[in-house]
């Protein structure tokens, strides 16, 4: 078992004081066979702003804050410490019936999963349909594990990754024209992949732990990270990071999931002002880690 700390700063500066809205912000990670939250903390500018914690539709943690009063700056900062137990791809467990490409989900787990399966991105011209099937072997079985695994190292062999400041996720087809995008962008392409398959599949945030920032191969640290997860039977919701290639959690904290990106922001609020109030945003990400003893 390894113990990680997460350290996340988020600064909003504005050039003169505005007040501000209600704030939504996920960073606490929910206990789990394969992760343990050890110790959370919330520090926030202005101070005495009030905190409201809630679970939302998907049992994720999400802290409601109230900004006590108008300012220049606001200021949020988090630690998380946990306990982390990898789970790699070799330790998948899928049941026999799924082994083999295609298979049916059980009819007592449909219901739940039927939101997950549908696609929720347009494409007119089936462009992601058409690069999701290519992978499925024509004329002879397609095995499970190695048809994700192919799109997942796909994605990350032939998409080019680049960092993005402007808010929001490329559409699937975006993406796939493109052949480039944010760590977002690969795991909704990903998503919506498995769903043109008939595979139940959702988002995932969180943060990814890079062992040596300084030459790493490893994409998407210092801010906040995202893959996907895919419902597979006898294994049950399997990570995949097809930003670096990832089967499994190694080296991934997750901290909530979603059916859309759009219901896993991390922080998100607002200001009373126009645009030319704000100046400039600041993240700082740091992700350590330690062997328990």
């Amino acid at each position: 078992m390894t113990i990680f700390s997460v350290r996340h700063i988020t600064s909003y500066r504005y050039v003169r004081e505005v007040e501000f809205g209600e704030h939504r912000l996920m960073f606490r990670p929910r206990d789990s066979f394969d992760q343990r939250l050890i110790e959370a903390s919330l520090t926030i500018y202005p101070e005495e702003s009030h905190v409201r914690w809630i679970h939302d539709v998907f049992g994720n943690c999400v802290a409601l804050i109230n900004i006590s009063r108008p300012a220049s700056e606001l200021r949020f900062e988090t630690w998380i410490t946990l306990d982390h137990t990898p789970q790699v791809a070799l330790d998948l467990k899928v049941d026999d019936e799924a082994l083999t490409y295609p298979f049916s989900y059980d009819k007592d787990e449909i219901a739940d999963l039927t939101p997950a399966m549908q696609r929720h991105y347009p494409d007119p011209n089936d462009e992601v349909g058409r690069w999701a099937r290519q992978f499925v072997r024509v004329g002879r079985p397609t095995e499970t594990g190695h048809l994700l695994m192919t799109l997942c190292y796909a994605i990350r062999e032939s998409f080019v990754y680049a960092r993005r400041q402007e808010h929001g996720t490329q559409t699937p087809v975006q993406t796939l024209q493109l052949r480039s995008g944010t760590c977002r962008d690969f795991a909704l392409l990903m998503m919506e992949a498995a769903r043109v398959l008939g595979l139940a599949a959702r988002f995932v945030t969180g943060y990814v732990y890079v062992p040596d920032r300084d030459g790493s191969t490893v994409l998407g640290g210092g801010s906040t990270h995202a893959w996907c997860q895919i419902y597979l039977p006898g294994a049950g919701w399997t990570e995949f990071d097809p930003t670096n290639g990832i089967v499994g959690n190694r080296d991934l904290i997750r901290v909530a999931v979603a059916r859309d990106p759009r219901q896993a922001v991390p922080l998100s609020g607002s200001y009373d002002g126009d645009g030319k109030d704000f100046d400039s945003m600041t993240v700082q990400v740091n992700v350590t880690t330690r062997q328990s003893g």
